[in-house]
Formats: C-alpha cells, structure tokens, sequence
C-alpha cells in the first residue's frame, strides 16, 4: 500500500518552494532512521520530485536530491510567497472515488484464504470488482477468480453497507497421500454482503462474508461459507 501511495511528479511538473527555515534536510531515504547527507539553507530553492507517504524526494540548488519529511516542506513557501500546503485526501475523496486495490485475508469453509482485488466505480451505487484468491487447507489447496458487482447502499457514510453478486471459477488441488487424486475445477454463483469504512487519507477497512455455490458435474452442488476482513486504497 505504500508503494500505491506514492505520487510521482513529471520533470516538467517539478513544484519549486523557497526554504523559510534555518535550514533543511535530505535524508538518505523516506524516514528519519537515515542519515542525513546535505543540507539546505534559507532562502535556496528546491524543487519537489517525488512522495512517499508523508516524505518528499528533493532536488537541491546544485543537484543534490534527499528525502523531506512533510513537516519540514510545510515551513517552505511557494515562488509567490504564499505557505506551502500539501492537501490529504479526506472523507469527501473516498465518497468519490473511482479505483480500490486491497488485499484481504479469512476463512473458505475451514480453510484459509488470501484475496487481492481491484475495482472500478461506475456510480456512486455500482462497482465492478475482479478478486483473485489462494485457499490453503489440510487436505486441499486451490485458487479462485472471480467478477462481482458491487451495491453501495449509502456511500454518503463513513461506513457504507454493500450487496455482492457474481461469479466465477474455483480449482480444488487435493493433498492426496496414497494416491494421485484428480484436480477439479468447477464454477461458482457469488453472493455476499459487506462493509467498507473510510479509515483516513487514501486507506478503508473492508469486512466481508460471501456465500459460494460451486456447480460441480455431479448431480450435488456444494454450499461454501467464506468470511473475510482487510485494507484497501482509493483513488
């Protein structure tokens, strides 16, 4: 999620800001456990090339980049003289937002399950969302990919209520010890509902059960319970 937060910024978009502080300084990465390496005086420009969460790569006057943490920019001021001002996204970006990337971690009828999905938002109510899944139990592994179509009940909320339904397909790997069992792979009708709340920047906590019908070739189909909980980006 961090790497999907970081915000590259074009050679010819580089944001240029005047230091109002003493000094600042470049760091050998986006943290304060690395070493500083340069410093920056009053009065000197610097240009903003790249974010990483909450720090900046910066170039120098001579050519020299480092990391900036955000408090540091802040007590910048623009070519204009005006204070520097780094917007976060708030409630009202997630509210309309268009793409989600997250991954999720449960359990598929007593076995563990991993999913990573992204979605698109085509309304404030529908979203259509692709999931890939790794279920590992103690006599099979498998895998799953899926298409939903999501319903937002109220996405005006903090906390917004959804409906799931789709589709997919589902392929069983059985741990066989005697004998080599045959791998299946069948397809399966989704149904589920949810919640996904807005934490704070771009992040959301998603809580998730989904009910699986595998239609297998045999004359009964099979019921699965799936529960699932995780994080997501928006942007």
């Amino acid at each position: 999620m961090i790497l999907l937060a970081a915000k590259t910024v074009a050679a010819g978009d580089v944001q240029y800001v005047v230091v109002d502080d003493p000094y600042i300084e470049f760091h050998t990465g986006a943290g304060e456990g690395y070493p500083v390496t340069h410093v920056v005086e009053r009065g000197e420009q610097i240009g903003i090339l790249k974010r990483r969460t909450d720090w900046f790569l910066i170039r120098g006057p001579k050519g020299k980049e480092g990391w900036v943490s955000k408090g540091q920019l802040e007590r910048t001021m623009q070519l204009s003289g005006q204070p520097v001002v780094f917007p976060e996204p708030t409630l009202a970006d997630y509210k309309r937002h268009k793409w989600e990337l997250g991954g999720l971690i449960g359990e598929f009828g007593g076995a563990t399950v991993y999913t990573g999905y992204g979605s698109y938002r085509f309304s404030n109510h529908l979203d259509l969302e692709i999931d890939i899944s790794q279920v590992l139990g103690n006599f099979s592994d498998g895998w799953i990919a899926a298409v939903n179509l999501n319903h937002t009940f109220r996405p005006d909320w903090r906390a917004s209520p959804f409906f799931t339904l789709g589709t997919g397909i589902i392929n069983i790997e059985p741990k066989a010890a005697l004998a080599q069992a045959e791998d299946r792979t069948d397809q399966v009708a989704i149904v589920g509902l949810g919640v996904k709340s807005y934490l704070s920047r771009r992040f959301l906590l998603r809580l998730e059960y989904k009910g699986y019908i595998v239609l297998t070739s045999r004359n009964d189909n099979e019921d699965v319970d799936e529960w699932k909980a995780g994080f997501a980006v928006f942007f």
